[in-house]
């Protein structure tokens, strides 16, 4: 396979034509017409202020693969916590700019990037997931393929990053923008390990919070439960609003 690429091969592989890439019916696959409820990213903040977003299903509509409890407190608790960190975390940062005492900007700066990457990897996780999971529709099967060589090769290689993450980390599906490919990372703890300009589109939590009450240390059991949950159509949504905006 080769390894050069360019957006006009990507787009023409993907059957997609240089006027655009709209959201349509081809878009969803053969069940477009059973949309998934997705909140907008918009929603996490609100006057000036980083906020919890309502989840775009119940606490229980993952069940039996992820549970009411965990989901509750991996929401309510885990994902709201990250949000208070990062609103305290800015405020401070006000004071030492109005102050114009700078001493505490190292700590405060890596709180800011720990938080704030925690609320937004956690939106991003919400919506990765879909009561019964969802197909991966054909215009993103297309890009996994010559992404990866096929799309068992993109699944395979993104499960066994979410499940050899070192520590607290996640599990990225991400969109490149620079080569117009898809990527696959490994994020230790919110913001580690990061590559610039990548644009997240399925991301799977493993840190233990996210599913130690169900799975205990069972990390591998997890992420297959996340596989079958996973919301491709997102996925696709995500890269398509990316490439449009390139």
């Amino acid at each position: 396979m080769e390894t050069t690429f360019s957006r006009r091969r990507l787009l023409k592989l993907a059957g997609i034509t240089a006027g655009g890439l709209g959201v349509s019916s081809n878009l969803f696959g053969s069940d477009a017409n059973t949309p998934v409820k997705a909140f907008p990213l918009s929603s996490a903040f609100k006057d000036g202020r980083y906020v919890l977003p309502p989840l775009p299903y119940g606490f229980d509509a993952m069940e039996p693969l992820y549970d009411r409890k965990t989901v509750e407190i991996h929401y309510s608790r885990h994902h709201a916590g990250y949000i208070k960190g990062l609103n305290s975390t800015l405020d401070e940062l006000d004071a030492c700019c109005r102050s114009r005492d700078f001493g505490l900007v190292k700590s405060l700066l890596n709180a800011l990037s720990f938080h704030g990457s925690g609320h937004i990897l956690h939106c991003l996780f919400w919506n990765s997931l879909c009561p019964g999971g969802s197909a991966i529709p054909d215009d993103l099967s297309r890009y996994l393929t010559v992404s990866f060589g096929s799309v068992e090769s993109a699944v395979g290689e993104f499960t066994a990053a979410c499940k050899t993450v070192e520590g607290s980390g996640w599990g990225i599906l991400g969109y490149e923008p620079l080569s117009s490919r898809l990527l696959v990372l490994q994020c230790e703890k919110h913001q580690n390990l990061t590559f610039w300009g990548v644009v997240p589109l399925l991301v799977c939590d493993v840190w233990e919070h996210a599913y130690y009450l169900q799975y205990s240390s069972d990390r591998s059991a997890w992420v297959e439960s996340f596989m079958k949950l996973a919301n491709w159509r997102f996925a696709a949504d995500r890269l398509s609003e990316s490439m449009r905006r390139r």
